[in-house]
């Protein structure tokens, strides 16, 4: 069984825009436990204050599954590492070191001789803390050959329970990163008794297939992200990884224990989180990947779906709308629904959602699945002691100048402003801040429909910024503008309490 490792909350979230706050990170989590991940990367711990309270608060929250904490090869680091995963069923410190010559000789300043010893000191270290050690070289495949061999064989001697050979900087080819595991295989002492881990980026567009590589020459484990998000160009997308290796099982002769049904599910609570969704052409997941617009192609997929789909929707879990809800669809109906597609919600967080599809319900004529999806979603917007609005009026044409009055409420205190602006959203902002008056820029603003119909749900995402600090704020309504008010306050309550905390 193949175990899939997985780094969106800790590689994924390095990536430009895709910053988590807690709450967000514990809904991350969850989905990937409802995914059947064998390994949570749940940060960085030492980074700082913020990353180690969500190590911390993944390794409670989720149950019986490896969460890993990575750490340089210094003691803080691991100290750091073992201390946010203290309450976690099952505790992985992830050591990393480079070994390509390169980084030893800018970055490190260190002697080979003296990353050897490092690795070995470090790892060590580590396992007397912790049983389960993974050590990664770090841009392993542009490293020496031999000095990898002698590296990766000091640390299993040390204590690592698994090492991992990441292509750091996306520059390996499948040819190559199949070549360098079958090496190691054949000549690290001690290589039997520890799983193979591959790492890789997708700088040259080579990350899924690089680890698939990996795979055919043996590797017990794979590191990827939902959406193939991280650093750069990202990393390998734990989507493709998981339905090649289904589709093509007769060709790669392994399996995972992903429940690929929930995979759609997963991937849109964190595309609706960062406000990246995937691109349309993105395999797997894309809004395309299973459209057919062809005439050619039309006719086969309707005489035979096998003609020109290697996948069925259905394996991943998009829905297919069997029942029909609407206003007149009562709770049982709603919740029926919910837990077909995946959700567990408590009792409270089910009164509210309920309360929101009916709102909704009373603007639409039926609900898709993927309006329930969003809305809750949309729960992670919540914030108990942030702004909200109670009213707004927008004027605006093209003759006079855009207009807008909002009222806001916050801690039972109301207060409203009135601002013009370069059309009705720059202007309902502009009245915001006056209200606000913080010192946060909009960095960028989208919207998107997240159905189809002129009653279409609309999605808004804001991205705002407060000196280094970046929030993504998100927001739902069949009204733009209302959408457009709830992302850019659900933005700058995540700032406040960025600031406050």
């Amino acid at each position: 069984m193949l175990k899939i490792f997985d780094t969106t909350l800790r590689d994924g979230e390095q990536s430009p825009g895709c910053s988590m706050n807690l709450q967000e990170k514990i809904e991350v989590a969850r989905r990937l436990e409802s995914l059947r991940v064998d390994v949570i990367e749940a940060g960085f711990a030492v980074a700082s204050p913020d990353d180690f309270e969500a190590v911390r608060a993944v390794a409670e929250a989720v149950g019986d599954i490896t969460v890993a904490s990575l750490a340089r090869a210094v003691k803080n680091d691991i100290d750091k590492a073992r201390e946010a995963l203290k309450n976690a069923k099952k505790p992985r410190i992830h050591l990393f070191l480079a070994t390509a010559h390169i980084h030893m000789l800018h970055k490190l300043k260190m002697r080979p001789e003296e990353v050897l010893a490092r690795a070995a000191e470090m790892t060590a270290y580590a396992k007397s803390l912790c049983d389960d050690v993974e050590f990664s070289a770090e841009d392993a495949t542009r490293s020496d050959r031999s000095f990898l061999t002698e590296v990766y064989g000091a640390v299993i001697e040390a204590g690592a329970t698994v090492v991992n050979v990441p292509d750091t900087v996306g520059y390996t080819t499948p040819q190559e990163m199949f070549d360098l595991i079958t090496h190691l295989k054949n000549t690290v002492k001690g290589i039997g008794s520890v799983d193979i881990g591959v790492h890789c980026h997708n700088d040259l567009g080579l990350a899924v297939a690089n680890t698939l590589a990996a795979v055919k020459a043996g590797v017990a484990q794979v590191e990827c992200t939902l959406n193939g998000i991280g650093e750069r160009a990202g990393n390998a997308a734990l989507e493709e990884l998981v339905l090649a290796l289904r589709t093509r099982g007769d060709f790669y002769g392994v399996r995972t224990g992903i429940d690929t049904r929930q995979i759609y599910l997963a991937s849109r609570t964190l595309s609706g989180i960062i406000g990246i969704a995937p691109a349309p052409n993105k395999p797997v997941v894309g809004a395309n990947a299973f459209a057919h617009e062809a005439g050619i192609h039309q006719h086969g997929v309707m005489a035979n779906r096998a003609t020109y789909e290697i996948m069925r929707p259905e394996d991943i879990g998009i829905p297919s709308n069997k029942m029909v809800l609407g206003k007149h669809s009562g709770r049982h109906a709603f919740e029926s629904r919910l837990a077909e597609l995946g959700f567990s919600l408590s009792p409270d967080e089910l009164e509210r959602m309920f309360e929101r599809f009916k709102e909704l319900a009373g603007r639409k004529k039926i609900v898709a699945d993927a309006d329930i999806i969003a809305l809750v979603g949309d729960k992670t917007l919540e914030f108990s002691d942030g702004y909200k609005y109670v009213r707004f009026v927008v004027n605006s044409g093209s003759t006079i100048p855009a207009t807008a009055a909002i009222k806001l409420v916050r801690d039972g205190v109301e207060q409203e402003e009135a601002s013009t602006g370069d059309g009705p959203i720059d202007a309902v902002f502009n009245a915001i801040d006056r209200i606000v008056k913080s010192d946060f820029t909009l960095t960028d603003y989208s919207l998107r429909s997240i159905t189809e119909g002129e009653d279409a749900l609309g999605e808004a995402i804001v991205k705002l910024k407060m000196g280094e600090v970046t929030a993504t704020g998100r927001g739902l309504s069949t009204d733009i503008i209302e959408a457009s008010i709830k992302a850019y306050l659900n933005g700058v309550n995540k700032l406040l309490l960025h600031k406050s905390g």
